[in-house]
This record gives structure tokens, sequence and C-alpha cells, in this order.
């Protein structure tokens, strides 16, 4: 058969910045609570502090011996050596974050100041060099040598990183923040530094930020603030005031739905500092960027003149954030800062707003689509503007022609994550009164624009969305107990309660490909599939209590070849679940993961089967723990019915407990209702 070849579209560069942003966010925020630690002991503790202590801010002496403190050693040692280990991590797992940790001990040593560009190097790059070593025996060690060859390759790894960050790395980063930093004093000596806002509010706007403020701005601000006490560079991208000024302009002569989401909206921008929620408005008005670029001059050249910032970074960018942060001596300067800043920033919008014509009322839900494209991701905010029906990927209710028929999971492959997210749905919806609603699952490839609901795992939604653009749509990130589930629930209960259920039209109207998802599903409740054939699906050899895997890789790999030892699937298979891991996480939450092949890779399978491993002690998978894992090859949705069975299992908590303590098979292949047993 003819394999058609698809050009893979080209990325754009704001893509691949926007891509490196979010790596440095990565790594700066899961530890932003360390740094509000760090400024709150500054503010408080050093010589120039609220309550100065010497034992605590590292001034003076005690017995004859000078203070050390906690803000030094903090800023030197923790906060680095944090940011590594997430970086590392990030890449590969726990083992990754300890030899990036090591390797950067080498830069901090080395450079003798705040490493943070260090860490963000060090990190990533102990973690991808130690995965790349890991893979050159990886499956050639023999048994019992394991934790020997681990350690030891970690710990000389990692001590040769630390030699390279200390006469390698550390001199160049030196060197790199030092021309920074004095191009920032330049920028402040001439008055300059305002200008910087005509690059930072467009970036922020286009979700490019996190690329200048992690990577560059938050270094720098830090190392600026453990010299001087206090830094304006904190405050160059977090202040609240350019985007508050654009608001209120909304509120005061807006138009239809973008005036009234615009208060609420100002309340979650200034009080819970999530900045993207305004966005969309600058989006509706390119304009508006004027203003924001308006008010953020006004707000540095504020901080400037005042000299003026704060101790620690704002994060996220509330006003109670940045009061948090405040130096001790810029309380005035910084909330004139955020005063002008808005004022600013409300009279250049206010004067684009009336002296402009637009819709806003009409295209508020397009510029909050089109501000969560560039994003990459849905906005966690998005609803507050366009509703609950928006969040979930479109209009909501209002899209609907009558009552709701036909659900469709779908994933990559059709055959692993939909069918157990379509159960966990299925036996949701009966439970609420309605059976005659047919929820079924399908590959993408498969879809047909006649569903009522469409529900994809995230990273697949703008997928699905052009072969169902008449659907609505819900994105979901776990699929044992996403709470968009209950969003679906409360639709169908609208959607359905007034229009009347469709009875039997419903069953006529389903899509064709509805039936081999839905026959499954009713055989879970007791008896075998039809056509499971004479070979059991779930096999007794198939289940291990105590798996030896210690990756997510490993663990796919041992759950991959229980397939293969069963005859169930070829080589090619287990590389297809690999590739399938990659493109979107097989995690289902309630530590259950289902690795399975692409839906290219069908054609490597030569039977059902199901296997299933437990790991006692968890495995990393992609920063979610991991207990059980189930391997997953169907063919022709015979193996549904036992996902059916593991959905209802890992739906409900004494279960999973008593899957837990399970110790024999046949306790397992009890919860799970083996087939042909």
């Amino acid at each position: 058969m003819a394999t058609e070849t698809v050009a893979k579209p080209r990325t754009s560069a704001r893509v691949h910045v926007q891509k490196f942003g979010t790596f440095l966010s990565g790594m700066i925020m899961p530890n932003i609570g360390a740094f509000i630690a760090w400024g709150l002991i500054t503010a408080l503790f050093i010589e120039k502090g609220w309550l100065p202590v010497p034992q605590l801010g590292g001034f003076g002496e005690t017995g004859g011996k000078p203070n050390t403190g906690l803000v030094g050693p903090m800023i030197t040692y923790l906060l680095p050596l944090l940011i590594a280990y997430t970086g590392g991590r990030m890449v590969y797992d726990v083992r990754g974050g300890v030899v990036g940790a090591i390797g950067t001990m080498g830069v901090i040593v080395g450079a003798g100041i705040p490493m943070f560009i260090g860490a963000m190097i060090m990190g990533p790059l102990g973690g991808w060099t130690m995965k790349k070593i890991d893979s050159i025996w990886d499956g050639k060690i023999r048994p019992g040598f394991e934790m020997l060859v681990n350690n030891f390759s970690a710990g000389i790894w990692g001590a040769l990183l630390a030699m390279l960050g200390f006469y390698g790395i550390a001199p160049v980063v030196t060197a790199f923040s030092e021309g920074a930093g004095r191009v920032v004093q330049f920028l402040v000596d001439n008055g300059l530094l305002p200008l910087t806002s005509i690059f930072i509010e467009p970036a922020k706007v286009l979700f490019l930020n996190n690329a200048i403020n992690h990577g560059v701005l938050t270094p720098l601000g830090v190392q600026q603030s453990l010299e001087q006490g206090k830094s304006i560079l904190f405050l160059l991208e977090a202040n609240p005031g350019p985007g508050l000024g654009i608001l209120l302009a909304y509120m005061f002569f807006g138009r239809g739905a973008a005036k009234a989401s615009a208060p609420g909206a100002a309340i979650i921008h200034f009080l819970g500092g999530i900045h993207e929620i305004y966005f969309p408005y600058v989006l509706m008005r390119p304009l508006l960027i004027l203003a924001a670029i308006a008010g953020g001059m006004t707000g540095i050249a504020t901080l400037a003149i005042t000299g003026s910032g704060l101790v620690a970074p704002a994060a996220p960018g509330s006003i109670f954030a940045v009061l948090a942060q405040t130096s001790r001596d810029s309380y005035l300067g910084v909330i004139l800062a955020v005063l002008l800043a808005t004022a600013a920033s409300f009279v250049v919008a206010s004067i684009i707003m009336k002296t402009t014509k637009h819709s806003d009322e009409v295209d508020l839900n397009d510029a909050t689509s089109k501000m969560e494209q560039m994003k990459g991701k849905k906005s966690s905010v998005a609803s507050t503007l366009t509703g609950a029906g928006a969040a979930a990927g479109t209009g909501g209710v209002a899209v609907l022609a009558g009552p709701v028929r036909n659900i469709v999971f779908a994933c990559d492959a059709g055959m692993g994550s939909s069918a157990m997210g379509a159960s966990v749905l299925r036996n949701k919806i009966k439970a609420a009164g309605f059976p005659d609603v047919k929820v079924t699952n399908a590959a993408i490839a498969n879809l047909r624009d006649d569903y009522d609901v469409v529900i994809t795992h995230q990273d697949l939604t703008e997928r699905a969305k052009p072969a169902t653009s008449s659907a609505v749509h819900y994105s979901v990130d776990n699929f044992m107990s996403s709470p968009r589930y209950d969003e679906i629930v409360e639709l169908v209960r609208e959607s359905n309660t007034e229009g009347g259920q469709a009875g039997g039209a419903q069953a006529a109207e389903a899509p064709m490909d509805a039936a081999p998802a839905a026959a499954p599903a009713a055989a879970a409740t007791g008896g075998a599939a039809a056509g499971a054939g004479t070979h059991e699906i779930l096999a007794r050899e198939s289940v291990v209590l105590d798996g030896s895997a210690t990756t997510r890789d490993a663990a796919i790999d041992e759950a991959g070849r229980l397939l293969l030892d069963r005859g169930a699937v070829d080589e090619g298979y287990i590389a297809a679940m690999h590739e399938r891991e990659q493109s979107v996480s097989t995690y289902m939450g309630s530590f259950l993961a289902i690795p399975h092949g692409t839906n290219a890779a069908k054609d490597h399978i030569r039977k059902s089967a199901v296997s299933v491993i437990r790991y006692p002690e968890g495995i990393d998978w992609n920063g979610k723990q991991v207990k059980f894992v189930v391997g997953v090859a169907g063919v022709n949705n015979e193996h549904l019915h036992i996902l059916s069975s593991i959905a209802k299992v890992f739906t409900n908590k004494e279960q999973v407990a008593r899957l837990e303590a399970a110790t024999s098979v046949d306790e397992v292949l009890e919860l799970f209702g083996k087939v042909n047993a």
C-alpha cells in the first residue's frame, strides 16, 4: 500500500523563541517560592532591612567572626542549584537533575557570583548528556549491577561536568553577565532604560517575554539586588500598570462583550497577576500596543527617577507580589510607577478607542483564540472572557443545534487513552441519567463532522478541530479525573433536558464507527466482547507485580516486551509506543499510564493483548508519578472492554488501594476482569 508523505510544516522563529522562553520559564517558575523566601529574608534582615538581624542578614561580627547569614548562601548556592536541578530533571528525570546540579556547583565556585545563567546552562546540559551516556549501555548491564553502574556513571560524569563548569563555563558566563550589566547600567545612566518597553510590551502580548524576563532580566536583577539591595529590572516586565490602563479604557469606552468582561479581567490582572488576560483586548485592536508601551515607559522612567526597585522577582505580576518584594526605601516610587503607568496607558488607550471605529463584541472570541494559538496552549483565564464554552475550545452550548446525541473521545491511535477516557465519561453520563447519549472513541484520522462533542488531549485539539468544526471541543490533560468531564455532563444535562432526550433517534444518527467502541463498553459489565477470539487479551504471564524499570522509557520497553513475548506485536510496535509518547503523554491520572503505538503502527499488531506492570516505588512520567503501566495493542477494538474495566478500577480509590496492596496475579486479574478466564 502506498504511503502518503506529508510535508512537515515549518515552525516560525517566533514559535522557536516561544518554546525557548517556555523552557527557561519552566526552570524558574517552579522555584519562585524560593526567590520570594530569599526576597523576604533580604527585605527584613539585612542591615538596611525592616528588622536588621546580623546573624540572618549577614552583616557585622559575632564572636570575632563575620556573620555569614542566610541572604548570601541562599542566592549563591540554593537558588542556582534549585534551578539547575529543575532544568536537569525537565530533560532527564531525577537523575538528570542531580547531575545538572553537580555540574552547576563548578560554575558557582568558579564564578564567585550568583550563577543563574550558568545554572540554566549546566542543568539541562547535565540532564541531556547523562541521558545520552545511559543510552550507550541501556539493556546491556548484567542483572544485579544496575545500581553500581548507574551511581558511578552519574558520579563520575557529574564530577567531570563540575570541572567543565569551573574552568570552561564560569568564565564565559561571568563575562556575559558583566557585559549585560554594563549595557543595563549604560541605559540607566543615559536615561534610555524606558526604551526597553518598545520591545518588552509587544513581546508580552506575543508570549515571547519569558526568554527575556527569565533568561536575562531576573539573573541580572538578582545580581544587582545582591550588590545594591534592590533592582529596577524586576519591574520592567512585571508592572501591572500598562495592562490595567488598557482594561480600564475598555470599561469606559469599550463595547459589548469586551466592555462587560473588562472589570473581571482587570481584577484578575491587577490582583491575581495573570497578565495574559488583557492580551486579547490588545489583539482586537493592535494599535493598543502603543498604550502598553506608553505605560511601560512611564513606569520605568518613574522608577529610574525615584531610584526605586524590588529586592526579588514579583511572580506572578500581582500588585500584592510587587509590594511584597518592594525595597524598604522604594514604596513611594514603586506605587507611583504603577499608578502613572496605569494613567499613561489609560489615556493613550482611550484616545485610540475614541478615534477608531471597531466592534469589540464580535471579535473578543476570535482574539482570545488567537491569543491561545500564539501561546501554544489553552489559557487558564480564557473562560473569564468568553465563558466556559469558549474555554473548552468553542462557543459552548450556543453552537449546539439540539440535544447532545454523539460524543467522541479522540486520540492519535484511537485504541488507548481515548478508550479509557470514553469509558470514564460514559459512566458519568449514564449515572447522570442519560444512557441514550452515545460516547465513543476514535482515532483523529477517522473523525467526521457529525459529532456534537469532541474531546481530545490538550495537545491534539488543534488537529481534531478541522475535521469536526461544527462540534463543541473540550481539551483535557487528565484522562481519569478531568474536571472537563463534569462540564460535559452539565452540558448534556442542560441541552437534553429542555430539548428532550432524543431516545431512539440518537442511535439512528450515531456515526457508523460508534458501534465497535460502544459494544465493548457494554461487554465490560459481563462476558467477552464479540470477536475476541480464543486467546486471552489479559493473560497471567502479562501481569508483573514488581516492575524492574526505573524510567518512563524503560517502563514502555518493559510493557512492550510483554506484548512481544505474547506474540501480539512485533519489534516495530515498541518503537511506535515510544513515538506515541513523544507526541502526547499517555499518562492518565491516578498513577496510571497506558503506553501504546501510533495509529500508523497498527500493521505491527498481530492480535489484541494487554500487559499490566506495577511499580510500587513509582516512576517519574513527565513530572507525574506512575505506579501502574498498562501496555495496549488492539485489533478491531477487541481490547476495549478490558480498558473499560481498568478505567472503572482507577476511578475508584478503594479499588486502586486494593491494586496497590495486591500480593498475587490472581488478585489483579480479578480486579480487571480477565477475558475467557
